[in-house]
Formats: structure tokens, sequence, C-alpha cells
């Protein structure tokens, strides 16, 4: 039987997300360069939009971003024009002239500054949109730089909607933060280039105010509670890359085994990947119940609980597969 597609209810509510997007047939095409390019362009354009990031990890073949959507503010149009120069730092002779126009348009109050204004507006605190530009960005570089064409991207990026609970902002920002860990790239988060923490440990300022965002406090309290975090949820020294097999995970879970933190986020969840929705029992339920009213689903679309190694209550919302691991 084909199971119900399911979609979050609306990119556009405020909330915590963890998104995620894959190269086309899964290749690894990003090397250090482009990893940079990427990594900048994330920061550039969530200047742009209004979207927080929390932390992110850049792989081969792939990146996860951890962001909070805050709500729509009013912007005043000397900051429309700010962020305007923020995605287009260098323009062209027909931006710079078009530029000149709305300006004067904005200063005159005309309906050619009000289209522009709702049209910058709407790019703004969605989900779908920031990753919409941040993709298309990066596609037009990498296909100029590589003298290529096609597509970049393997499909839509997956969009989770997390709970702004703590632990689970928290638990999902060390598995994000551990992808280098997981691959056997680095043994120390630290130590891997491109990633939220080891961006935030070489300085830099908003890198710090994520961390500090997901665990709270000054800079100095922030470092020690995250990195605390990091390594006794996955980052202990260990040798390759995840400690345990799938098979392994399985058993000990379908014997009604609990697994520590640590060794559960050594691996890929595919709850922290494909789930729609993670927190609470109560947050996930009223998910749920938002689903089956709107899709007409009864069984289809049900909570399922996340075996508990020491983060508390887990929840996540979509059937999937294989339990745990992917």
């Amino acid at each position: 039987m084909r199971r119900a597609r399911i979609k979050v209810n609306s990119e556009l509510e405020p909330g915590v997300y963890h998104l995620i997007s894959r190269t086309v047939n899964g290749e690894w095409m990003f090397g250090t360069t482009a990893k940079e390019i990427l990594r900048r362009q994330m920061w550039q354009v969530a200047d742009f939009a209004g979207v927080e990031i929390l932390t992110y990890a850049i792989m081969s073949n792939h990146f996860h971003l951890l962001v909070r959507v805050p709500q729509r503010p009013e912007l005043s149009d000397a900051e429309l024009l700010r962020r305007y120069a923020v995605l287009y730092p260098k323009p062209t002779k027909y931006q710079v002239a078009r530029l000149e126009v709305i300006r004067a348009g904005l200063a005159a109050n005309t309906p050619i500054a009000e289209a522009w204004r709702k049209r910058q507006r709407a790019l703004m605190y969605d989900v779908s949109q920031y990753m919409k530009l941040l993709k298309e960005r990066f596609s037009i570089w990498y296909n100029a730089r590589h003298r290529r064409f096609g597509p970049v991207w393997a499909d839509r990026f997956k969009s989770q909607l997390l709970e702004g609970k703590e632990r689970v902002v928290q638990t999902v920002a060390a598995y994000i933060d551990l992808n280098c860990v997981r691959a056997g790239i680095s043994k120390d988060p630290k130590d891997y280039r491109f990633c939220g923490y080891a961006e935030a440990v070489s300085g830099q300022a908003r890198a710090r105010q994520g961390v500090q965002s997901v665990v709270g406090g000054n800079w100095e309290q922030a470092q020690r509670s995250y990195r605390l975090l990091l390594f006794t949820s996955g980052g202990a020294a260990r040798e390759g890359k995840a400690s345990l097999r799938a098979e392994q995970v399985r058993a000990a879970v379908e014997a009604g085994g609990k697994l520590s933190l640590p060794d559960v986020l050594r691996c890929r969840i595919r709850y922290f990947s494909e789930g729609l929705v993670l927190g609470g029992r109560e947050f996930v339920d009223g998910h749920v119940a938002a689903y089956r009213t709107k899709h007409s689903l009864t069984h289809r679309v049900k909570r399922h609980d996340l075996p508990d190694p020491g983060w508390g209550e887990i929840a996540g919302l979509r059937p999937l597969r294989g339990a745990l691991l992917s």
C-alpha cells in the first residue's frame, strides 16, 4: 500500500527547524572550496531572510542546518535596503540603476516601491524561501565554477519542525555537530572546519550566538555546557565511524533494552533526518491531530516514541521503516 505523503503544517510558522539537503544522486561533489562557499552563503542568506542559524554541518554530499525562524516583524525601509545590499554586495549596473529608482520610490511611497517592499518581505522569515535562495545561489556558483549545467541538488530539502524545548533542540544540535565524528573525519567536532561548533570555537560571533541560543549563558558558559553535551552525546574518543552496527541497535531496542545517548548519537538516526515533527508527546500529538483532520487520515499517521537513551521524552511524527536507523 502506498503510504500517505505528509507535510509539515506550514514552513511559514515561527519555530525551530532541522533542514537537510542532499546532492543529486548522493554524489560527493563538495570539496573544501565548495564547502566554504556554501558556508558563507548560509550566513549571507540567513542575514537577508531574518533566519537565525543555531548550528550546521556541511558534508561532501549533503548539509544539515538547525535554524530558528522568529515572528515576522515590521521592517523599516532602511532595514529592507540593508538586507538587499547583503544579498547583492556587488550589484550589476542594472541593479544599481534599479535601486536608485526604488530609493526614490520609497521616499515618495509610490506603487512601484510598495510592490518592491512586498516582494522583499515575502522572501523573509520563511524556511522554504530561505532554502530556495540558498540552493539556487550555490547552484549558480557551482555550475559556473565547474563548467557544468543541470541540477546540483537531489530534490526538495527535508524539513523537520522541532518543539522549542531545551533538551530537544540541544539533542538535535549535538547530532548535527557530530556528523564529522560519525563519518570518521574527526574525533572532535571543533577540528572539523565546516560545522557550527568549530566556527564558534574559532571566534565567529554569529556562530557563538547560535551555541549560546542552544544552551544559554554567555560564551564561556555556553562553550563549557555545549562541549560537555557533545562529549557525553557521542563525541568521546572512539576510532572510525559509528561504533554500533544498525542490526545491533535494532536487536537491543527490540529486546526492550536501552542504549546510552553517546551510543545512539554515534549512529545515523532516521528520526533526526526523516521525521517531520520532533518533540514531546503532547507536541507531536497536536500535529498528529491536525494532519488527521486536514487529510482525513486515521491509522496511517501516528506518534512514534523514540527509545529513551537519556534525553528524556522525545517522540516523532511519520511512519518509518526499519525502526531507529537509516
